[in-house]
C-alpha cells in the first residue's frame, strides 16, 4: 500500500453514480462491497475503492481520522 493512497481516500470524491461527489473515505460499506462483488473500475479509482473496501471491511476506518483532521486544517 502506498501511504499517499490513504490521503487520496480523504480528498478524492466519487466521480459518478449514486454517491457522486462523496469522498471515497465516506462511501458506505455496502456500496464498497457491491463493487467488490461486481468488480472495481480500472485505474486509480478502482485501486482506491478496493483499498477503502479492505479498510472498511476490517474495521480500520479510524486510521483515516488523523488524515481527515490534517485536511480540515488545510495546508500550512
Amino acid at each position: 500500500m502506498n501511504p499517499d493512497d490513504l490521503s487520496r481516500l480523504v480528498s478524492l470524491a466519487m466521480p459518478y453514480g449514486k454517491y457522486k461527489g462523496r469522498l471515497i473515505a465516506d462511501l458506505p460499506g455496502p456500496y464498497l462491497a457491491w463493487f467488490a462483488r461486481k468488480g472495481f473500475p480500472p485505474g486509480e479509482l478502482g485501486r482506491l475503492l478496493a483499498l477503502m473496501h479492505e479498510i472498511d471491511h476490517n474495521g480500520l476506518s479510524g486510521l483515516l481520522a488523523p488524515l481527515r483532521q490534517g485536511r480540515a486544517h488545510g495546508p500550512t
